[in-house]
Order: structure tokens, then C-alpha cells, then sequence
């Protein structure tokens, strides 16, 4: 299904978050405050290591969100990754992408593991997820980076430096060099073996991903940001060729262009300068992960990924953290958030996803923590019993101010 927000998003201008710092405009639209279908199908992809304890922790915030809100999720869960290779010797099984297409949301815990690290690459469980991507043809990645005001001593730059950091990257999920072919091995003229990758983009797929991120861009703070390496790669080149000429239909977004070597510094410098960045698979994989680290945890942060038609993908940007695996130290906050995404993004359900975002800010203001936000004064918890707080301040706490 395509809901009116997931249309907007990709094709014209509407609001991503609300915030005191950008444009004040309405999220809402007919499919989010009136929506004529109550009822739908979510994939559950819980896949390996803290994965299932996580996905475990944001249905049941799903299942009492949409029983107040007279929503009705019925839930299918499937195999992917390392969990698929165990079962069925594939990492993304023929069944679990036939039932995510036909669902309305597909919502994924996490995926890989050192036990698999040795595998061909056509065995590892990272595999599993780049072919359900592009089975599912999500190529907007949306990676929200806000520094929560109740977290900012949490992150490992200054204060003055990480406070009131809210960002947002634009990745281009589907084409560039994870996708590009020629790849594979071979020999050169000295006889030596060697790998090689292809760094290709059509002119259509940088034009939509632009798009996508010139419409956040222009209400959020009207600024985009758009990274690229075009004093060396053609590819980036052409990248900011098309960025350019699109440009001229935004003429109230402030487009600038910095390199990725630069980029990378600069979120460590002065990430405060950023409001909206666009750029490409690879360098966006590497920014979007800098850029979490700015906020705290790398536990604190969802990511949607949407196409023009079809469920989109809903996911943490932690990995798997095969470390504390089953130990319940897992910090579920970043997949309760991506739930609130999949509601407001994937099904048009608003008010729902505002009621989650604001029980987890109900929460952390409360003190509960898991290891890896925890600090001095508050309460250290583990994943279960952080879920059960999350579920509390569900059930009691009407929405406020959206927090991704």
C-alpha cells in the first residue's frame, strides 16, 4: 500500500518532524487522520543476535498503541539473515519475500553475526537484507539524528557541541556501488588477483533520491546538503550535476555541496550546520552511522526505507550486537521508533506514531536506561523491563511533540 504521507515524501512537499528549531507546518493528511483501512499486515524480520529481543519489545508497543487507537495489526513473522541460513541454507528465503510484498509494513530487528563472517558472500546474512531491499524497491533511506536534550551527556562530543544537533540523512539505498556491475574478481596484467567494484547511477535514480530529500529539505530548515567526492569520481560528478539542475525547482531550499572526506569531519566539528543531507549508497552507509554517534547511542535511532509503491522497511540502525545477544541488555528504544515510523510513514497512522514517540520521551524522562545510555542518577534496566516502562507510559500518556 502507498499511504498519502509515503506520497508526499516522494513526490511533494510536506513536513517530516515537528520542532521548534524548523517550520511548523502539519504532518497530517486524509489517509493519517481519517484512514479508511484499520486493519493491516506487518512482516516481522526479528533475524539474529539482539534482533528478536527487540522486535520481541516494539510489537507489543505496536499491539497496545493500536488497541487504543481502534487499529488492528495482525503480525506474520519470517525468517532472514543469519536465522534463514540456519533454517533454510539462504539468507533471504523465497517465503519471507513473497509475505513481506503482500504485507502492508515490514519491520526488521537486526541481522548478521561472526558465526557467518566466513560465509561466500552469497551466504551472508548482509546479503539476505540488500536483496530484500531491492526486492522490495525501497530507495529512500530516511535516518533521522536528533540529540535527545535528556541523552546529550550520553554523547562522546561536548556538550556545546552535540546539544540541539537534529539532522536528517537522505540515503540512496537501491544503486551506486553495493548494486553496480561489472563486480566480482579477476587477474591483471602482472598476473596478480584482484576485486572490483562498479560506482554507476542513472539519471532517474539520483533525480528521485533528490528529490525525496529537496522536499524534507524545504520543511525542515530549508537547508539540503549534498555529498558527493566529485573532484575525483565521475559518478559523483554526474551526481551533482543532477542535484544542480533540480535545484532550480526549490528555489526556497539552500543547496550546498561538500565532499565526503570534508563531511565526515564536519559532523564531528560542527554538526549543528547540517539540517538535511542527501548523498549516495556507500558514502550515506558510513555518515548516517558518524552521525549516530553524535546522539548517544547508536540504540537510539530508526531508519524507514520507502519506494513509490509497496510496504516500506522499517528498522533500528544498530546492528546485531551478537556480544549481548540473549543477555537482555539490548536497547530496544531505536526499534520502538522505528515502529512509530512504520505507523506514521508506512500506514498513515499519525496519532499512533505520536503516542509511541511520546512514551519513549515519557520514559527517558522518567530515567530508565539500558547500559549504553546510562549515566549517573538515573535507572539502569534491562531490555524487557525498559519495554514494560515503554508500554506504561504508552497506556497513560496522550501524544505530544514528535521526537523523530
Amino acid at each position: 500500500m502507498v499511504t498519502c504521507l509515503q506520497t508526499q515524501l516522494l513526490h511533494t512537499p510536506f513536513q517530516f518532524r515537528s520542532s521548534s528549531s524548523k517550520k511548523p507546518t502539519s504532518l497530517r493528511c486524509s489517509a493519517a487522520t481519517s484512514s479508511t483501512k484499520k486493519s493491516y499486515k506487518i512482516t516481522l524480520l526479528p533475524g539474529d543476535g539482539i534482533g528478536p529481543e527487540v522486535v520481541s519489545v516494539a510489537k507489543d508497543v505496536l499491539l497496545l498503541t493500536g488497541s487504543i487507537h481502534g487499529i488492528k495489526l495482525e503480525f506474520q513473522e519470517k525468517l532472514l539473515g543469519g536465522a534463514a541460513l540456519d533454517a533454510t541454507g539462504v539468507p533471504l528465503p523465497d517465503d519471507t519475500l513473497s509475505v513481506a510484498k503482500q504485507s502492508d509494513a515490514v519491520l526488521l530487528g537486526a541481522i548478521g553475526g561472526y558465526k557467518w563472517d566466513k560465509n561466500e558472500k552469497h551466504l551472508k546474512p548482509e546479503t539476505g537484507l540488500l536483496q530484500l531491499r531491492e526486492g522490495l524497491r525501497v530507495f529512500a533511506n530516511l535516518r533521522p539524528a536528533t540529540v535527545f536534550p535528556q541523552l546529550v551527556d550520553a554523547s562522546t562530543l561536548k556538550r556545546e557541541i552535540a546539544e540541539g544537533v537534529d539532522l536528517m540523512v537522505v540515503r540512496e539505498l537501491t544503486g551506486g556501488i553495493y548494486f553496480g556491475k561489472p563486480r566480482g574478481f579477476g587477474t591483471n596484467e602482472n598476473g596478480e588477483e584482484t576485486g572490483f567494484n562498479t560506482e554507476i547511477y542513472a539519471a532517474h535514480e539520483i533525480d528521485r533520491i533528490a528529490r525525496v530529500a529537496f522536499n524534507i529539505a524545504r520543511k525542515r530548515g530549508g537547508k539540503l546538503c549534498s555529498v558527493d567526492k566529485a573532484n575525483v569520481l565521475e559518478a559523483s560528478m554526474f551526481w551533482r550535476k543532477r542535484v544542480v539542475a533540480l535545484a532550480q525547482e526549490y528555489p526556497d531550499v539552500e543547496l550546498s555541496h561538500m565532499y565526503v572526506d570534508n563531511a565526515a569531519m564536519q559532523l564531528v566539528r560542527y554538526p549543528k550546520q547540517f539540517d538535511t543531507i542527501v548523498t549516495n549508497n556507500i558514502f550515506g552507509d558510513i555518515l548516517s552511522d558518524e552521525a549516530s554517534m553524535i546522539t548517544g547511542s547508536i540504540g537510539m535511532l530508526p531508519s524507514a526505507s520507502l519506494g513509490d509503491s509497496g510496504p516500506g522497511l522499517f528498522e533500528p540502525i544498530h546492528g546485531s550486537a551478537p556480544d549481548i545477544a540473549g543477555q537482555d541488555k539490548a536497547n530496544p528504544f531505536a526499534t520502538v521508533l522505528s515502529a512509530a515510523m512504520l505507523l506514521k510513514y508506512g500506514l498513515g497512522e499519525v496519532e499512533a506514531a505520536e503516542r509511541i514517540e511520546s512514551a519513549v520521551l515519557e520514559t527517558l524522562n522518567r530515567g530508565f536506561r539500558t547500559a549504553d545510555i546510562y549515566s549517573a542518577g538515573t535507572k539502569l534496566v534491562g531490555c524487557k523491563q525498559l519495554g514494560e516502562e515503554i508500554l506504561k507510559s504508552v497506556e497513560s500518556h496522550a501524544p505530544a511533540a514528535a521526537a523523530v
